[in-house]
């Protein structure tokens, strides 16, 4: 593999970077500016849904770009009215704000959240949170999340979270007990950067039967999990409950950068202008790449994809690694996935790299796999052909 020497002196030192400058790509494969080839199974961390030079997007964008990139939001924009009847249609909610991120997406739902409690005569309202959450860096964001190692250093934290357990039923009511300040409760319904941890279909069920009983709004992160990942739109509808708040992002927009805020009936009007908003959100470049990627999604079928290649790929990987000492579990659904090791390896980014495979390593032990809904059984086994050496030589060290 031919690496980088080194980074830019004049690139602010943010990211602790694997040493590969990519240079371009074409479906699952992509090429360093050595002409090295790699088999992306990271999909730009979930965000590259078609893949890459999509024969059917890139020309859209193309035209689109001849048209307008964007205009701002002091005006209509009849892309978004188009795409917003489209998401809330696939989600089951009424009504659709555009942003740039998911953190915006998950600033946004906690914004509401707020507002909703004080809308309420909440003076202080509060917003349950998970162990290993995450959900951006933003300070508000940065508060919600579950991990300290990201919070060090920019304290004191912003106020107004509870935190609880996965899972744990019993330990929510008891957090929560008599406390008349709790207005929402925030989850990612499969953690991403936390693990590739599922949230149990009998715990959302629970939750939402709690939340309807408390009056708190249930607000779904869906930024990486969603958008066809686990073979339906959104992860939280393998467990037939709808959020009341649904924050999105990632693979919407295929790279065009996107994040946005679906809101059923009871979020749907607490925003009134002047509350939120946003300069580049729901450009209309962003607005025609997620028309047309939701387009491609339905036509290629790529749920059904993401559902079978998934498995498949799941099933592979439980197969070569049973009885390997070292990992702990395989977890996941459809195209993402995570294989647990016992010890962290972090090395494996490198070692897969050089092989010819891209990845990331999560929560210091897991390997995550995030591949683009287009990925095909042969690539899914080419992928097992390659890590599984890997881990079992790592584990053996």
């Amino acid at each position: 593999m031919a690496l980088i020497e080194a980074a830019s002196p004049h690139v602010m030192n943010t990211y602790g970077r694997v040493p590969i400058a990519l240079s371009h790509g074409q479906g699952l494969r992509v090429w360093d500016v050595n002409g090295k080839q790699y088999l992306d199974a990271l999909g730009g961390i979930a965000v590259n849904t078609l893949g890459h030079n999509h024969a059917k997007l890139v020309p859209a964008l193309q035209d689109q770009l001849t048209k307008l990139i964007h205009t701002s939001n002091y005006y209509h924009i009849p892309l978004q009215e188009q795409l917003a009847a489209k998401l809330v249609g696939l989600s089951g909610m009424t009504n659709a704000f555009f942003c740039n991120s998911g953190l915006e997406a998950n600033e946004a739902a906690i914004k509401l959240a707020r507002k909703f409690g004080h809308d309420k005569g909440i003076a202080h309202p509060q917003i349950v949170v998970y162990d290993n959450a995450f959900h951006g860096r933003s300070l508000a964001t940065l508060s919600a999340t579950g991990n300290p190692k990201h919070q060090k250093g920019f304290e004191p934290l912003v106020p107004g979270f509870i935190r609880v357990p996965l899972n744990d039923i019993a330990a929510l009511e008891k957090a929560t007990a008599g406390n008349p300040n709790v207005v929402a409760v925030f989850f990612e319904a499969i953690q991403g950067e936390g693990g590739v941890n599922p949230f149990r279909v009998e715990y959302m069920q629970q939750l939402r039967k709690l939340c309807d009983e408390r009056g708190w709004l249930m607000m779904v992160d869906e930024v990486q999990c969603g958008m066809g990942h686990t073979g339906k739109w959104f992860a939280h509808q393998w467990a037939g409950i709808g959020p009341v708040v649904l924050p999105r992002a990632l693979g919407l927009g295929c790279g065009v950068p996107f994040g946005g805020v679906r809101a059923g009936p009871r979020a749907a009007a607490i925003f009134q202008p002047g509350n939120h908003g946003t300069t580049f959100g729901g450009n209309p470049l962003a607005m025609r790449a997620g028309v047309e990627t939701i387009r491609i999604m339905e036509e290629d079928g790529l749920l059904e994809n993401a559902a079978g290649v998934g498995a498949h790929l799941k099933g592979a990987l439980e197969t070569a690694l049973k009885g390997v000492a070292g990992v702990k579990d395989i977890r996941g659904q459809g195209l993402m996935l995570g294989v647990e090791l016992t010890k962290p390896c972090g090395d494996l980014v490198l070692r897969a790299a050089a092989a010819g495979l891209l990845l990331s390593v999560t929560a210091d032990t897991v390997v995550r796999l995030v591949p683009s809904l287009i990925l095909t059984e042969a690539e899914a086994d080419e992928i097992v052909t390659i890590l599984v050496p890997l881990i079992t030589a790592f584990l053996a060290e």
